[in-house]
């Protein structure tokens, strides 16, 4: 077993007039009703709990967007993994997908969507799970590699390139077809899940600069400073994760 230390921030940012960002953070939420522009949570995770973190990224209107990451989020919330986790990661994807397009049809609104980038922490290791362009890093020996694969369309031109895949697609349009990846776990390796509000305004030079030269502590806030500074164009959601080999945890040293 081995531990997960967890920040999650979610911030408005400077252009947006709501955050249709959320999260699942080791059983945690953005609950729609909390006030303020800004949101931040951190602790420590066993892998032995089978703890599932991920970002989804709303789109679809001012209100579209926040209901579908919401219902992603919440769909995650009462995910119960088992004994295989790639195949019930897609799974809640899946689910995720059809509540989305279920509260459309029975609410008569338009379209909407959501990105999810998801990893679960469990004894075998690590399962990545991603629909849209909400990114996974891992930064490991000091490199910080895209893990995650973004699902768009390649137009060729200027200026940030359409989705080919999000949740909300009804299935008798397009079936959603997730990225899925099974890793080691690494003791002191970093993970970073985050919505495009990062990505956009800070460069992956940047933030692997930022995450080997801060302390863990304080890695995620310098992260969200350097989006506001860019510009904060976006809502900013960053879910920072570092694992570590066990040591004594409730008085009993797990092996």
């Amino acid at each position: 077993m081995y531990q997960i230390d967890y920040t999650c921030l979610s911030h408005i940012g400077k252009r947006r007039s709501s955050n249709q960002d959320n999260y699942i953070c080791a059983g945690r939420i953005l609950d729609s009703g909390e006030p303020g522009l800004f949101t931040f949570l951190e602790g420590t995770a066993c892998s032995r709990d089978l703890p599932l973190f991920g970002v989804f990224d709303g789109m679809g209107g001012e209100y579209g967007g926040d209901q579908a990451a919401r219902i992603a989020a919440e769909t995650a919330q009462s995910f119960t993994p088992h004994t295989h986790p790639m195949a019930e990661l897609l799974a809640l994807c899946q689910r995720a997908n059809d509540a989305i397009c279920d509260h459309v049809r029975r609410n008569r609104l338009p379209n909407m969507g959501t990105t999810a980038a998801m990893l679960l922490f469990h004894r075998r290791g690590i399962t990545l799970c991603n629909v849209g362009d909400s990114r996974i890093f891992r930064l490991s020996d000091g490199r910080l590699q895209q893990i995650s694969v973004d699902h768009v369309c390649d137009l060729g031109q200027p200026g940030k390139a359409p989705l080919s895949q999000n949740l909300g697609i009804p299935k008798e349009e397009f079936l959603i077809e997730p990225h899925a990846l099974e890793l080691s776990f690494r003791d002191g390796d970093r993970y970073l899940i985050c919505s495009d509000g990062l990505t956009d305004m800070v460069s992956e030079e940047e933030i692997e600069s930022t995450l080997n030269e801060t302390p863990f502590s304080q890695a995620g806030e310098r992260l969200l400073q350097q989006a506001l500074a860019g510009g904060g164009r976006d809502n900013v959601t960053i879910l920072l994760l570092q694992t570590r080999k066990s040591g004594l945890l409730s008085g009993l040293r797990l092996k």
